[in-house]
C-alpha cells in the first residue's frame, strides 16, 4: 500500500454502500469525524501485463486509470507504492490514447517505460483485467476540525475476465504531518467488525471477484518414478500441445515475437520427445506423427529466422565501423517486407484443416494413451534414454578436430540439446539441486555451440539476402558494403566461439562433469 496510508475491505453486499461514518467516529478514541463536502467519482480501470504475467511476476502492477476525462498509466509495487505515472497517450505523439495490445514502444519515453523495459521485454502489454469503480472521498478531521486524513470507499464492478462486484475498498490516506493520529484511525479500523486489512492490491481484488488468477507457469510436468512410461510420455506430450495451442492466437495475431518463439519451442521439444522417447507409446503412433510435427516445424522457420534478424538488428549495426546504420535501411526493410510474406505463409497454415486436424486427433491419441495399460515405469524408461543421449553427446564430440567442418559442430550442438531435452522432460523424477548442476556444463557447451552455428547460418543468409536484393535492384552499393561488414564481423564471432567450444567440451565430457550426470539418473526420484 502507499506510503501512509492503509487499506481495509469492507464486508456487506455487493452493490451496497457500506457505513463507515460510525467507524470512525465510535470507539475511536479521538473523536474523529468526517467531512460532509464528500466527491464521488467514476474511474475506469484496466490492468495490464503481458501473456506470460511478467510484471505481476515481479511485484509490479500497470494500471490505465480514466477519472475526470483523464487518462494515465499508473506503475505499483505490490505494496502500492507508485512508482511511475505517465499520460497514457501514444509515443508519437498525437494525443490518442494507446490501443492494447501492444509492444512498449506505443508509450512516450520517460520513467515508466525506463521501469517497464527490462520486465517486458519483447512481450506486449494487453489487458489482464477490467473493472469500474465509484470512489467516493471524504477529510477525516480531528477535534480541532483539522483535515488528518482522506478517506475513500471504492467500489468496484468488474468486467473482465468475468463479471462480479468486489468488496468495497476502504483507504485511509494520511496528510502530511498528521501520519500519527491517520495511523491511530486505521489501528482503530483494522479491529472494528466487518473490517479486515486488505491482504493485497486493487488488481488481486478484481481477479479474485472475477474467481479467476493469474496464470501459473507453464511446462511444469510432474511425474512419478512408477508411473508406466506411455502415460508418462502422454503427459509430457500433452503438455507440450497445450504450450502449442496457448500460443497460436498471438501467433497469428502476431501480438509479439514471443508468441511463435514459445510455440516453436513446443514443437521443436516434441519432435525430440518423439525421437527420443516415441518408443514408450504404443505401436507406430510415434512414426505416424512425426512427419506432421515436422510439417508444423517447417511452417515456424521462415517468419521465426526473420524475427531473429529484426530483433537483432539495432545490435547487429552498433558494431558497423566504415559503414553507418543507415546504410542498411534498405536492409531492415526487405528483411520487414519479407517476414510480412513469411507470418502471412504462417497464418494460414495455423487456421488451415490440417493444423486443426492435428491438434485434434494429437489429443485423442495421447488421451487413450494415458488411459491403457501398464509398460515399464517411467524412472527405469528416462535413465535408459538420458543414458543413450549421454553416449551420442560424447561420441559427436570427441570426433570432432581443428579439421572438422561446421557440420560435425551442428551434430554435436543437437547431441546436446537431445541430452538437455530429456532431463527436461523427465526432470521432476529427480533432485532439482543436482539436476542444475548436472545441466549446468552442458548448457554453456550448448550455448557456445549455438554462437557458432547461429553465426555460420547467418554468414549464409546474409549472403543470399544480399543476391536476391541485388537481382531485385533494392540495394545500393553502400548497403551490400555495410552487409559485407556485418558477415565479417559474423565470421570474427564463429571463430572466437569455435576456440571456445574445445574448452566447454572438456569440461562437459571431464570426469566430474559426467559423474553428476551419471549419478543423477542412478540416484533416481
Amino acid at each position: 500500500m502507499r506510503s501512509g496510508s492503509s487499506e481495509f475491505l469492507l464486508d456487506c453486499d455487493p452493490g451496497a454502500t457500506p457505513d463507515v461514518a460510525s467507524a470512525v467516529s465510535n470507539g475511536s478514541g479521538c473523536t474523529f469525524s468526517l467531512s460532509g463536502d464528500a466527491t464521488v467519482r467514476r474511474v475506469r480501470r484496466t490492468w495490464l501485463d503481458t501473456f506470460d504475467w511478467r510484471l505481476y511476476r515481479a511485484g509490479l502492477a500497470l494500471e490505465q486509470v480514466t477519472a475526470s476525462g483523464r487518462t494515465e498509466l499508473v506503475l505499483t509495487g505490490r505494496d502500492g507504492e507508485r512508482l511511475a505515472v505517465a499520460q497514457a497517450g501514444s509515443a508519437n505523439g498525437s494525443g490518442q490514447q494507446a490501443r492494447w495490445p501492444a509492444l512498449l514502444g506505443i508509450l512516450p519515453p520517460g520513467p515508466l517505460r525506463e521501469l517497464l523495459e527490462p520486465v517486458v521485454g519483447v512481450r506486449a502489454l494487453a489487458p489482464v483485467a477490467k473493472a469500474t469503480s465509484q470512489v467516493r472521498q471524504q477529510r477525516v478531521l480531528n477535534p480541532d476540525a483539522k483535515t488528518v486524513a482522506w478517506l475513500a470507499i471504492d467500489q468496484m464492478s468488474v468486467s473482465y475476465p468475468a463479471r462480479a462486484h468486489a468488496a468495497p475498498r476502504l483507504a485511509v490516506s494520511a496528510v502530511r504531518g498528521y501520519q500519527a493520529q491517520a495511523g491511530r484511525l486505521g489501528s482503530v479500523l483494522a479491529t472494528m467488525p466487518g473490517v479486515r486489512l486488505a491482504a493485497g492490491i486493487a488488481l488481486d481484488a478484481a481477479l479474485a471477484a472475477a474467481g479467476t488468477e493469474p496464470a501459473p507457469r507453464t511446462g511444469d510436468i510432474q511425474l512419478t518414478a512408477g508411473m508406466p512410461s506411455a502415460a508418462a510420455m502422454a503427459v509430457i506430450l500433452t503438455a507440450l500441445l497445450d504450450a502449442i495451442e496457448a500460443n497460436v492466437h498471438g501467433t497469428v495475431r502476431d501480438i509479439d515475437t514471443e508468441f511463435l518463439h514459445d510455440l516453436r519451442v513446443a514443437v521443436r521439444r516434441t519432435r525430440s520427445a518423439l525421437k527420443l522417447a516415441g518408443g514408450a507409446l504404443p505401436g507406430d503412433l510415434a512414426a505416424r506423427y512425426r512427419p506432421e510435427f515436422k510439417w508444423l516445424g517447417d511452417l515456424t522457420t521462415p517468419t521465426r529466422d526473420l524475427d531473429v534478424y529484426l530483433l537483432g538488428f539495432d545490435q547487429m549495426t552498433s558494431g558497423l565501423v566504415a559503414a553507418t546504420g543507415q546504410d542498411l535501411t534498405p536492409f531492415r526493410q526487405y528483411l520487414e517486407r519479407t517476414r510480412t510474406t513469411a507470418h502471412r505463409e504462417l497464418a494460414r497454415g495455423l487456421r488451415s484443416a490440417r493444423f486443426a486436424r492435428l491438434t485434434s486427433q494429437w489429443r485423442a491419441e495421447l488421451a487413450s494413451v494415458r488411459a491403457s495399460g501398464k509398460r515399464l515405469a517411467v524412472a527405469k524408461f528416462a535413465a535408459e534414454r538420458i543414458a543413450v543421449a549421454q553416449g551420442h553427446a560424447l561420441r559427436a564430440g570427441r570426433r570432432i578436430t581443428a579439421a572438422s567442418p561446421p557440420s560435425d559442430l551442428h551434430d554435436l550442438r543437437k547431441r546436446c540439446k537431445e541430452l538437455r531435452y530429456l532431463l527436461e522432460m523427465f526432470g521432476s523424477l529427480y533432485d532439482a539441486g543436482q539436476r542444475w548442476q548436472a545441466v549446468r556444463e552442458l548448457k554453456a557447451l550448448q550455448d557456445c555451440l549455438g554462437a557458432f552455428q547461429d553465426a555460420e547460418v547467418q554468414r549464409s543468409e546474409i549472403h543470399a539476402f544480399a543476391d536476391r536484393m541485388l537481382a531485385e535492384r533494392s540495394a545500393p552499393a553502400a548497403t551490400l558494403l555495410a552487409m559485407g561488414e556485418i558477415a565479417a564481423d559474423l565470421a570474427r564471432r564463429q571463430r572466437q566461439a569455435r576456440i571456445e567450444v574445445d574448452g566447454r567440451f572438456a569440461a562437459f565430457a571431464g570426469q566430474a562433469g559426467q559423474s553428476r550426470l551419471t549419478a543423477l539418473t542412478e540416484a533416481g526420484p
